[in-house]
This record gives C-alpha cells, structure tokens and sequence, in this order.
C-alpha cells in the first residue's frame, strides 16, 4: 500500500516534468502556444476504478500488463455475439446479443504513463477508487436510477439513449474512454479551443481567458474557460445543468482538466472532479489521449431516432400483455 500511494504521489508532480523525448520539441501555433491540433484517441483497456485483483498496485510491470491484455482479447472472443456477453449486460442489451466484437473499440493495451502501465484512471485518491458518495449523492443516484426504469414517454429515458449528448461521459468533462468511438480532434485558436467528440454529435468549447457566465445560464457540457499555465492547457468548467449528472453529481459539478503535449504522439490528460454534494473528496484522473490517422467519422445518432420508437413500442405491448394477465386471473 505504501508503494501505491507513493507512486500516485509521484504522479501528481508538475506535467511539464514529464518529456517524452529529450530531444523532442513541443510544435507551437503561430501565437507561440503549443500545439494541441490533429485527432486523438483515448481508447484504453485500463479501467478507471482499480479491480480488487489488482489491489495497491498503481501500475504493472510490461510482463504482467500483457497477460491483463491478452486475457481481455480472449475474453472479448469468448463472449463475441453471444447473448451471456457481460459488456452487453452492463449495458443494457443483455439476452439479445447486443454489442459484438465490432463494435468494441477499447484498445488494445492498458494505459502507459511515465513509461508504466496504469491499472486504474484514477490516481487519487491512492487506492484508485471514486471517493465515498455523500448522502445527498446516494439519494439523487437512487432517483436517477427509479426515473430510468420509466417507459413512459421519450423523456424519461437516459441522455445517450435519446442521443443528445454521449453516454459515458465520452463528451465530458471528464471526457472518458468508452465501449467505442474514442476519438477526438482538437481544433485551436487563440480565442477558443474546440474539441470535437466522435461519439454522438457533440463538440465541446473552450473560451480562452474569459470569465465563466453568470450562474443561470446552465450547458449541456458545462461552461469551459481556459488559461495556458507554461505549456499545460488548464480549462476550468462549471455551470452544468441539472440533467448530465456525472456519476450523479449535482449543478455544483466542477471539473478542471489539464492537457500537455509531453511527446509527438501524446497529450497526458488530467481531469479533478469536484464537487461536495456529490463526492467526499475531490479526485484526479489520469491518462493518454494518443495520436490517430482519423478521420472523426459521423455518428448518425440523433433525438427521435428509430429505436426509441421501438423501446417505447415494447413497453406498451409489455404493458398489455401485463392488462391481459390481471384481467384473466380476475375471472
């Protein structure tokens, strides 16, 4: 345990000190910032909370990180279109099949940082776990979770299953590694940053040293401000509305993150998520975001898409079939 919470110490020390190559230089825009441009993947097999297997180990040697990754290949084969595949139940597709081997696009490798690789996102709190949720928390989730198990109408079902944002928080922030559709490209002015997220249709906006809006005027992603501190970009977001709950946090959600270009082909991301009526503690997240050809593909998902009709169509009939039932024992 104490080597653990050492070396998640040690990763909480100043991005700029991580370089991949002595003799890299960062590429600078024309204004002298460094350059954040092009399409990158955060796709990881690196889980965000540590598996008890793997308990006060922050990282593994590249001999044990391969047999974590060859047991997820075969894993992934195994339960290929089969209606048992545990990622399909998770997901809510359990019994039919639902997420195959083509639509998984996790990566192939765990998350490599400082030349290690990570076994949890989450390096603090130490243990590599979301800290305790506090009781005002634990009742939202409680009814978040009452409120997705109503098939009343179109609003009652969860944002990524209405496809107006991406479920996951593959938007963010924190903009997490998801089933699929992991790629990002980044566009850069002086004025604004924008990042563009292949998952769903959503593009992100950063408002280069500006001031956040006033408290009522509440975003989808939140209102994100951002600063350069040395070659790091800090972008400081708040004022998120009350419907994209991340992890069933609260409008008092705060997220800073932090993105360094430390080589050619990397951006080490951090993101701290804040927010005390939610989570005990604030914690910090931490991996790659590596560079891809692209290009960022079209996500043809959109509000009042054909499986909505469907789910809502199989909720009526399931309803009959229930009517149908009570009336007969009735007789």
């Amino acid at each position: 345990m104490v080597l653990a919470g050492s070396l998640a110490l040690a990763s909480l020390a100043p991005l700029e000190g991580q370089i991949g190559s002595r003799n890299w230089t960062v590429p600078r825009t024309p204004d002298g910032k460094p350059d954040l441009q092009g399409v990158w993947t955060n796709a990881t097999l690196t889980p965000m909370e540590r598996p008890a297997a793997v308990n006060g180990k922050a990282t593994l040697t590249d001999a044990e990180a391969a047999a974590w990754e060859k047991k997820s290949k075969d894993d992934e084969a195994k339960y290929d279109g089969k209606a048992d595949n545990p990622i399909a139940d998770a997901l809510g597709s359990g019994g039919t099949g639902g997420y195959n081997a083509l639509f998984v696009d996790h990566g192939t490798e765990l998350a490599r940082v400082d030349g290690v690789k990570r076994t949890s996102l989450i390096i603090d709190p130490a243990d590599g776990k979301v800290p305790p949720i506090t009781a005002e928390g634990r009742a939202r989730n409680a009814a978040l979770m009452r409120s997705f198990s109503k098939f009343d109408s179109v609003k009652d079902r969860p944002l990524g299953e209405r496809c107006l944002v991406a479920f996951g928080s593959s938007s963010g922030p924190p903009m997490l590694p998801v089933l699929y559709n992991n790629n990002y490209q980044i566009v850069q002015t002086p004025d604004y940053v924008m990042i563009l997220v292949e998952m769903v249709h959503d593009a992100r906006i950063v408002r280069m040293n500006a001031t956040h809006a006033p408290q009522s005027v509440r975003q989808w992603f939140g209102d994100s401000v951002g600063h350069w501190e040395g070659d790091t970009l800090v972008v400081d977001t708040t004022n998120f509305n009350d419907q994209t709950r991340f992890r069933g946090s609260s409008e008092n959600l705060r997220v800073i993150e932090r993105f360094t270009r430390v080589d050619q082909n990397t951006i080490l991301y951090r993101a701290t998520i804040e927010d005390p009526t939610t989570f005990s503690k604030a914690w910090t997240l931490e991996y790659p975001f590596v560079a891809t050809k692209g290009p960022i593909y079209e996500y043809a998902c959109h509000e009042g898409n054909y499986a909505m009709t469907d789910i809502l169509g199989g909720a009526r009939k399931a309803d009959e079939a229930k009517e149908a039932k009570d009336a007969k024992e009735k007789k």
